[in-house]
C-alpha cells in the first residue's frame, strides 16, 4: 500500500474517533439532565408563625425539595409538634431545627432565653423606652440617674452612671412583635437578656434610681469606659479656667541694670577723701 495513502487513512480514523467521543459526551449529558432529580419531603410552615408559638399539627405542612434537603431541616412532623418557635417562620418556609426550642421547653419568651442567661424585666415609659422604638433584637445601653446612697437628697446632687452596655432586648411590652403596619408599639415593660450578675444590678437600679435606655448600633459591640457625671458639672462655668503656670514653675522678672556712679575727690590740706555719687539716670 502506498505510504501516503496509509497516512491519510490513519488521520481520518483519528478525527472520526474524536468526533464520535464528543457526540457521545453531549448525548450522555443531555440524557442525564433529562432524568428527574429525586425530591426530599421536608416539614414547612403552613402559615406565618410568630416567635413564642408552640407548634401544632395545623401549623405544619410538607414541602418537596429538589435534591438535597437544607441542613437542619425537619423531615418528620412529629419532631416539630409541641416545640416553641424562637424565630419568626413564614408560610412555605422549611422549618429548621435551630429555629425551634428544645422539646419540653414550652413556648413564649422563656423558650428564647439562651442557656446561662436571664430575662430581666424593667418598667419603662415612652421616654425611657426611647419613644417606643425599643424592639426585640435591638441593642441598648442602660444608664441610671439618682442620688448616691448615704447622701442627702439635695437639689443639684443628682448623678448619672452607665451601668450596662450592649444589652439585647428580648421583648417590649406585652407583644414582642410589631403592629400590622410594621410600626413600633408603645412599651410599658422591656425584657433584657442579661447574665445573673447583671440581673442583680438591674434589680437594685430599678428600686433606687431612674432608668434610661439608650439605643446603639447593633454592629457597634465595643464596650467603652464611660465616666459618670453630676448635675453640678453641667452648670459649671467652663469659661473660668485657671491660668497655666510657666514650665519652670516661676515667672522670671526683668533684671534692673546697675546704676551708673561717678566719684568726687575732696582735698583738705594734707587730707584727701573720695566720695561716690549716682547719676540722675541711675536714681530713676
Amino acid at each position: 500500500m502506498n505510504r501516503r495513502l496509509a497516512t491519510i487513512l490513519l488521520s481520518a480514523f483519528i478525527v472520526a474517533a474524536l468526533c464520535a467521543f464528543v457526540v457521545y459526551r453531549l448525548v450522555g449529558l443531555r440524557i442525564a439532565a433529562s432524568k428527574p432529580v429525586p425530591a426530599t419531603s421536608v416539614v414547612a410552615a403552613a402559615q406565618d408563625i410568630k416567635i413564642g408559638t408552640v407548634l401544632s399539627a395545623n401549623d405544619l405542612t410538607t414541602l418537596q425539595v429538589q435534591g438535597t434537603a437544607p441542613k437542619g431541616a425537619i423531615l418528620d412532623a412529629k419532631s416539630a409538634v409541641g416545640r416553641g418557635v424562637i424565630a419568626n417562620i413564614y408560610a412555605g418556609e422549611p422549618i429548621l431545627d435551630n429555629r425551634l426550642a428544645p422539646m419540653g421547653s414550652g413556648g413564649g419568651l422563656a423558650a428564647t432565653i439562651q442557656q446561662g442567661m436571664r430575662a430581666c424585666a424593667i418598667k419603662v415609659d415612652e421616654v425611657v423606652g426611647v419613644a417606643g422604638f425599643v424592639l426585640p433584637g435591638m441593642r441598648v445601653d442602660v444608664i441610671v440617674s439618682g442620688t448616691p446612697p448615704g447622701t442627702q437628697a439635695v437639689q443639684g446632687d443628682t448623678q448619672v452612671r452607665t451601668i450596662l452596655q450592649n444589652i439585647e432586648v428580648l421583648s417590649a411590652g406585652t407583644d414582642i412583635q410589631k403592629d400590622a403596619e410594621g410600626k413600633p408599639q408603645q412599651v410599658q415593660v422591656v425584657n433584657l437578656l442579661v447574665t445573673p450578675e447583671q440581673a442583680q444590678v438591674l434589680a437594685l437600679a430599678s428600686n433606687q434610681t431612674h432608668i434610661q435606655l439608650v439605643l446603639r448600633n447593633p454592629l457597634d459591640t465595643k464596650i467603652d469606659p464611660v465616666e459618670g457625671s453630676a448635675m453640678t458639672n453641667i452648670f459649671q462655668d467652663v469659661a473660668k479656667t485657671p491660668v497655666k503656670a510657666h514650665l519652670s514653675g516661676h515667672v522670671n522678672k526683668p533684671v534692673k541694670p546697675a546704676p551708673q556712679m561717678f566719684s568726687v575727690v575732696v582735698i583738705n590740706g594734707a587730707q584727701r577723701t573720695e566720695e561716690k555719687f549716682a547719676t540722675p539716670e541711675g536714681k530713676q
